[in-house]
């Protein structure tokens, strides 16, 4: 039990518990909810769907809401930290330099996945789970990383193609890249791939040196708010999200998106089988919806808002050619 009295998930009770008293427990939702979500048949204990009045025991069971696992284990922790220049992506540094473990709490000892390069800025995940850093970091996985890159010059509609199709580097050709300009000398580039440097090579071998890099989303996380050197717990919803972002599983459908596939399959009175709008509208669409005052409210929509300590706040995603650039106007500007 911490000091205001809760007690964490995986811990109190001891051996095989309730799994909606186990989910309300671990923040998933109230036990109300919880139950409608297990009667929606979205949990699974050990790949199996739970019905209620089933138990599970969190120190031996893999509990699954919607396919993406649900954090149990004590003293797992996610922080989502916005990076600073000069900082080191490493637990430690031989040289003395500040590293990102030295800007989150010091217990328990954590790690960061992947890694940015001293002087790029922007989100970090930092976590003491092994099992997730493995699939996050895994090539198989294919998780995506966006950044703003501010460059010297304007690239051409040509030079954006090339980012799209590959870019020959040292090392080989890169994979296919997102690549659009928001304004002149502003590059936004989305890759999957973890290679040194990556980003600067690539703009690099265009002949456009980077001025500033900013990585602004990975895979789903991305916070515009979050300052330089801040950092923060991620919320349960971001979780699911990121779990499932390596699982391999689709996001629940929609309501709407439910409602048609019962309206094609015959889904109307009188059909055998046939669910009502009314039990569709009593089941939420996600856990997010599950959780009063849900944590999500500052986490960025999309990758063209989330940029790290509200920089380039006013940045579109319109594609600026070297042949649309406006006369004079500073690389720099929107930052």
């Amino acid at each position: 039990m911490n000091a205001e009295g809760h007690v964490p998930a995986g811990q109190g009770d001891s051996g095989p518990q309730r799994v909606q008293k186990v989910l309300a427990r671990a923040g998933v939702a109230s036990r109300r909810v919880a139950e409608d979500l297990i009667e929606a048949g979205r949990v699974r204990v050990d790949g199996k769907v739970v019905v209620l009045g089933n138990r599970v025991d969190p120190a031996v069971q893999l509990l699954e809401l919607d396919g993406a696992p649900i954090a149990l284990a004590p003293g797992l922790v996610h922080y989502l930290l916005n990076k600073p220049t000069g900082v080191i992506s490493t637990a430690s540094d031989p040289q003395g330099r500040p590293t990102v473990v030295q800007l989150v709490p010091p217990e328990p000892r954590v790690f960061p996945v992947g890694r940015l390069d001293g002087d790029t800025e922007g989100l970090l995940l930092i976590t003491n789970n092994g099992e997730l850093t493995h699939r996050l970091t895994h090539p198989s996985y294919g998780v995506e990383k966006e950044y703003l890159a501010e460059v010297d010059g304007t690239l051409s509609s040509g030079q954006l193609r090339r980012l799209r199709e590959g870019i020959e580097l040292d090392d080989g050709m890169t994979s296919p890249a997102k690549a659009s300009q928001p304004s002149p000398g502003l590059v936004r580039l989305t890759i999957h791939e973890g290679r040194n440097r990556q980003v600067r090579r690539m703009l690099d071998a265009l002949g456009h040196p980077v001025r500033r890099l900013v990585r602004t989303r990975f895979g789903p996380l991305s916070d515009r708010s979050l300052a330089p050197g801040a950092w923060r717990e991620l919320t349960m919803d971001e979780l699911r999200e990121l779990e499932r972002s390596v699982s391999g599983e689709q996001p629940p459908r929609s309501r709407a998106e439910r409602r048609a596939a019962a309206a094609s399959s015959g889904a109307s009175a009188g059909v055998p089988g046939a669910v009502p709008d009314s039990a569709l509208d009593a089941v939420p669409d996600s856990a997010s919806d599950a959780v009063p005052g849900s944590a999500l409210g500052g986490v960025a929509g999309s990758a063209s808002d989330a940029v790290a300590g509200g920089a380039l706040d006013g940045a579109s995603d319109e594609v600026v050619s070297s042949d649309e650039a406006q006369p004079g106007r500073d690389a720099s500007e929107g930052w």
